[in-house]
């Protein structure tokens, strides 16, 4: 059994505890019921529509979200920025705090996602996400199976954000068909697939003005009132960002590069053994500090913080 040695070292960690548990919490928060998908190659569109013209797509690394957004999610974003509630918020067959999310408007799904430090998923992360590995045609697979999509008011309602976990993609996502439609970032034009950009694609620079209504963002996914047609991965529906038309059928999840985060990670990793070793808790420290030179191996201060680490733990 160690001794609890107080000191200016210890003080100064416990200073840094109070300093970077808000900003650690928040990062460790980024990532959670999130997926990371791989950096890959993937085939994007089918054979199902004219807009949906098969095309070979490389896509860096992200995170997507692993769930829908709820209407729990939601409402603590309402809280915290005091943004209005959507449309049906108090319809009592949509609005269960572990329901998705419905009657955002495209701006709103945007504000959401900001708040979180996150972003709306581009239409191919969102596609190569419900396709899997694998690249199926749903995301489970390649033949329809209603056991494991909510759609065409078999259900009469939206169903927890975890429902079907047989019908999750082959990344492990939930509801990638059926529930909700859910809004993307790309704006929607009917020949983008025949002049997409290979990598990293971003959608077209304006969205298709269907008879004089304004442009449209690409929604995804199909929704508990709309036919099976609708719930093959690349399925590509539209509507006005300032609408929530199909509002009853109509939310979002989030996404974030995994480039940028991975730094963010390594950084939460040294936070968390400052933290620890304010606590004097070493092994922890030590856990988390080894987390992060394998991360940044070249990183001085790191090992150095390590070494202090192993002198407390030899005492």
């Amino acid at each position: 059994m160690h001794k609890r040695i107080f000191s200016p070292t210890t003080g100064l960690f416990m200073a840094l505890t109070l300093i970077f548990s808000p900003w650690a919490a928040a990062l460790a928060a980024n990532t959670t019921d999130m997926v990371l998908i791989p950096k890959g190659e993937f085939t994007m569109g089918s054979k199902d529509h004219s807009d949906e013209m098969l095309h070979q797509v490389v896509l860096d690394g992200y995170y997507i979200d692993k769930y829908e957004v709820s209407n729990g999610n939601y409402r603590e974003f309402m809280k915290a920025t005091d943004h209005p509630a959507p449309a049906y918020w108090d319809d009592p067959r949509l609005n269960k705090p572990d329901q998705p999310v419905v009657g955002v408007n495209w701006f709103d799904a945007n504000a959401y996602c900001e708040w979180t430090g996150k972003r709306l998923p581009t239409e191919a992360e969102w596609e190569h996400a419900a396709k899997g590995p694998d690249g199926t045609h749903f995301p489970w697979g390649h033949t329809i199976d209603a056991t494991k999509a909510n759609y065409g008011q078999n259900v009469g309602k939206t169903m927890p954000v975890d429902s079907y976990p047989d019908g999750v993609s082959g990344f492990g996502v939930y509801n990638m068909a059926g529930n909700v439609f859910e809004w993307v970032s790309d704006w929607y034009d009917p020949n983008y697939f025949r002049m997409s950009e290979a990598y990293n694609p971003q959608g077209p620079d304006d969205g298709y003005d269907f008879a004089n209504q304004g442009p449209v963002k690409v929604l995804k996914g199909g929704s508990w009132l709309a036919p099976q047609t609708s719930l093959h991965t690349s399925h590509r529906f539209w509507n006005q960002p300032e609408n929530n038309s199909y509002g009853v059928g109509l939310g979002f999840r989030c996404a974030l590069s995994a480039g940028t985060h991975a730094g963010d990670v390594v950084k939460y990793d040294f936070m968390h053994a400052l933290i620890s070793m304010g606590k004097e808790q070493w092994n922890d420290a030590l856990e988390s500090i080894d987390q992060a030179i394998k991360g940044d191996p070249n990183n001085v201060e790191y090992k150095q913080t390590r070494d202090i680490i192993m002198k407390q733990i030899k005492m």
